[in-house]
């Protein structure tokens, strides 16, 4: 039941986070000042329980992964957010299920998690009701529609950023091996800061005075991204702890149904009983997944 329940978190607060990072990108936000204010924010947040933690017990396997995964993790926000200042959320949402079957792949070569037929089955299920929700993207003919899809830029964005976060999600395994899920987001957080703050000075450079104005003008929205990016990383850090990797981010992709009615509702994008009935595929697979979980 606790695993369930974590599950369930984690599938409603990724999306949510996203209708705030397209937000604040739609006010001409820079992404990397989207996700170096989160990271402020989380850092504010969690530095009260960074003392006394026994950091200096971590071992160079701890460092080396929670280091890999700050790097990936800053990478595959930035990409993310700018793909959503293009792309309709309900759109770029199922393109996620891609992330279970990279990250399965990884899972078996560093990991040495191998999937059950009905677990893998289930993967495959997720992937294909994806393609029914983007071989129908508006303005695109049946023919050849889902080869134009992936000419899009804002899709080109999405698929590196899942690359980093589906990369970033084993790291994250090999990190709690070492440490606790707790302590992981912790270390997550704290390391995160300096390298969002680093990479958004050397990209934005003397734009960054004039978009830390607006910081303050935004301040609720952040606050709200920064509180679900938070319950989003830490649930998904505690269901790495119960599930295999590639088998917990199957399940997450339940999330697409959630994206697709935020996207209808909060932004008016068109399709949705298209994309609704692709997330429901998707659902099948999830429910063999969970079927054939350890």
């Amino acid at each position: 039941m606790l695993t369930t329940l974590i599950v369930a978190v984690r599938i409603v607060a990724n999306p949510v986070a996203n209708v705030f990072q397209k937000r604040l990108t739609q006010r001409a936000a820079h992404p990397l000042i989207v996700i170096a204010g989160t990271y402020a924010l989380l850092t504010l947040a969690v530095l009260p329980f960074a003392v006394g933690t026994g950091w200096k017990a971590l071992g160079p396997a701890f460092w080396g992964n929670m280091w890999t995964c700050a790097a990936l993790a800053v990478a595959g926000n930035a990409l993310l957010v700018a793909a959503l200042r293009s792309m309709d959320l309900s759109v770029l949402g199922p393109i996620n299920a891609y992330k279970a079957v990279v990250s399965l792949a990884l899972g078996v070569v560093l990991l040495g998690e191998v999937p059950t037929a009905a677990g893998a089955l289930g993967v495959l299920l997720t992937v294909a009701g994806s393609v029914l929700v983007v071989d129908r993207v508006p303005g695109h003919d049946r023919g050849g529609a889902f080869g134009r899809f992936l000419r899009e830029p804002g899709v080109q964005l999405r698929f590196a950023a899942l690359l980093c976060s589906a990369t970033e999600a084993v790291f994250l395994k090999r990190a709690i091996l070492h440490s606790s899920p707790e302590t992981a987001f912790l270390w997550w957080v704290l390391l995160g800061l300096p390298l969002a703050a680093l990479a958004a000075a050397a990209a934005i450079g003397r734009d960054v005075a004039s978009q830390l104005r607006q910081l303050p003008r935004e301040w609720l929205t952040y606050g709200a991204l920064a509180l679900a990016t938070g319950v989003m990383q830490l649930t998904t850090l505690l269901a790495f702890e119960r599930l295999q990797v590639g088998y917990a981010l199957a399940l997450f992709q339940l999330s697409t149904v959630v994206s697709v009615a935020l996207g209808a509702a909060v932004f008016g994008e068109p399709n949705f009983t298209r994309r609704l009935l692709g997330s429901a595929v998707m659902m099948s697979g999830a429910v063999l997944i969970v079927w054939s979980a350890p």
